[in-house]
């Protein structure tokens, strides 16, 4: 699966759970504590007042994910 900012929170966490600790860490998504959101990452990161950090966000979680290979 290609990971894309485009791409709903849901289908990212379904294809990799681990990744909601790094959501969570960058204030983009805290899954476990109650807020969940399942629209795209991309608004959720405007939701967040990060959407000019979206690009940057995307390069390091899939470097994250590649890690973890």
């Amino acid at each position: 699966m290609q990971i894309h900012a485009d791409m709903t929170v849901e289908e990212l966490l379904e294809a990799h759970p681990s990744i909601a600790r790094f959501l969570a860490d960058r204030g983009i998504v805290c899954v476990r504590c109650g807020e969940p959101y399942w629209g795209t990452l991309r608004e959720l990161a405007g939701h967040k007042g990060l959407e000019g950090q979206i690009d940057q966000i995307m390069e390091e979680m899939i470097e994250n994910l590649m890690g973890e290979s």
